[in-house]
């Protein structure tokens, strides 16, 4: 029996290496909002839209490849390598599928901006900025097989190499594309889509060299006796996957749909949003971080049929992940308006996001510990119930609640709940409902799910 020190040892081992990577990755973010709110509020209010439109197609759809991570993690647990070739091929597959209904979602984006109500100059600019990172997209999705293959087997070292080689890149090329300068006009928040474009294809171009040439896959032989698309394998992607982006789907338009409904109270709010949505970003990454580890080490474990190990890795990495947000939050308490003046010139911007960094520090909490539930069931093949939850959640309670609470709250409302802030207060409220259920689906799953039926998708 692994000793608990161990276990979390191992978990933290595994997220430490997923979450530089996934810093890298949210630093794309970081590196566009701060760079445009400094170009101008316009700029930064197109990118408040635009990201949300982008990263829900963009989420949604990773979060089907993403099946490719327990399905990896169970034939490695299992000793069995042609499995584990087999399921890279068709993952490969499936995001070449994916991406092409995501890239007609960016490029003809009218039914999504018809929501929004702003100046025209703004979604002309949101338009320019998806217009971009459509055709980003395909790359994106490339890459999210090579990371898949490489936390189902414990190697995210692998990953998150290339992703902070990616952001080396992204910085400077941000910088030239959204100010000017060597002969390119300033493009603003187009630009950091460009930038985003550029890099993505070279993430993906390298990756896949590295599957070829890296001596640590010849082992796999990934491209030898390539098969086409088979339904069999499809199928069991798909049947993690599809719940799996649309639970993904759901709690990140949670949170992005907040910008299209808030850009309506105006620039400022819209601005305070998006400075608090983006440092919620970056603190997620360590609960993200944590729920891969947890899903793919607890994956391994019933791939070898020791059922019992899984359990307490999932037990685990909960604590863990509670125990590192509870800390990250106090500093957020203490540190919430010194973040804002660092993202925004605007006193006024700052004095709001300052206020919804104060309900981010306490909703983290749940989102945490829902994070890493989500991605244990993942590894019982259970993805079903908690897509529902998330949508009964997220959008009836948090959306639906918020858009209520913002424009039609009720007599006695407190003002510092209101406008911006409902929205927040109604999507944490959601969370901790979410969160109850899950936990109380992973007790049920990991108790007593026959190992018979650890295949099966409730």
């Amino acid at each position: 029996m692994t000793s608990a020190r161990t276990l979390v040892g191992r978990i933290a081992r595994h997220a430490g290496s997923i979450l530089i990577g996934q810093i890298a990755v949210i630093g794309y973010a970081v590196a566009d909002t701060v760079m445009t709110g400094r170009h101008n509020s316009s700029d930064l209010a197109a990118l408040a839209i635009g990201s949300a439109v982008y990263i829900s197609v963009y989420i949604a759809l990773t979060g089907v490849v993403q099946a490719l991570i327990p399905v990896v993690g169970h034939h490695h647990g299992a000793g069995n390598p042609e499995g584990v070739r087999r399921s890279f091929q068709q993952g490969a597959w499936l995001a070449a599928a994916v991406a092409l209904p995501g890239m007609a979602l960016l490029l003809f984006p009218e039914p999504l901006l018809a929501l929004v109500k702003t100046e025209a100059e703004i979604i002309e600019r949101v338009r320019a900025y998806l217009f971009w990172l459509a055709w980003a997209l395909p790359a994106g999705l490339l890459f999210r097989v090579y990371a898949g293959l490489n936390q189902g087997l414990s190697r995210p070292l692998m990953v998150t190499l290339l992703q902070l080689m990616a952001l080396a890149l992204k910085v400077p090329l941000n910088a030239w594309l959204i100010f000017g300068g060597a002969g390119v006009p300033a493009l603003g928040v187009a630009g950091c889509a460009l930038a985003t474009l550029i890099v993505q294809w070279s993430l993906a171009t390298v990756a896949m060299t590295m599957l070829t040439r890296h001596a640590l896959y010849r082992p796999l032989r990934l491209f030898s006796d390539w098969q086409g698309p088979r339904w069999a394998q499809q199928r069991e992607l798909l049947r993690l996957g599809l719940p799996s982006g649309a639970a993904l789907f759901f709690e990140v338009t949670g949170f992005a749909l907040m910008a299209v409904f808030i850009a309506r109270l105006g620039t400022t709010p819209l601005g305070a949003h998006q400075i608090a949505a983006n440092v919620a970003s970056v603190i997620y990454m360590l609960p993200l971080s944590i729920g891969i580890a947890t899903g793919a080490l607890a994956s391994q474990s019933l791939g070898a049929g020791d059922r019992r190990q899984a359990r307490r890795v999932c037990q685990q990495g909960l604590a863990l992940a509670l125990g590192l947000i509870a800390l990250l939050s106090v500093v957020l308490v203490f540190t919430r308006g010194t973040l804002a003046e660092a993202y925004s010139k605007d006193t006024a911007v700052q004095a709001m996001a300052a206020h919804l960094l104060l309900i981010v520090a306490v909703s983290q909490l749940v989102d945490a510990t829902q994070c890493v539930a989500s991605f244990a069931l993942r590894a019982y093949r259970v993805a079903l119930l908690p897509a529902i939850s998330y949508a009964v959640g997220l959008w009836g309670v948090g959306l639906a609640g918020g858009y209520w609470l913002a424009f039609q709250s009720p007599a006695g409302w407190p003002n510092a709940l209101g406008g911006a802030a409902a929205f927040w207060f109604a999507n944490g409220v959601a969370l901790l409902l979410v969160c109850a259920l899950l936990l109380a689906l992973l007790q049920r799953v990991s108790a007593v799910l026959p190992r018979t039926a650890v295949s099966a998708s409730p």
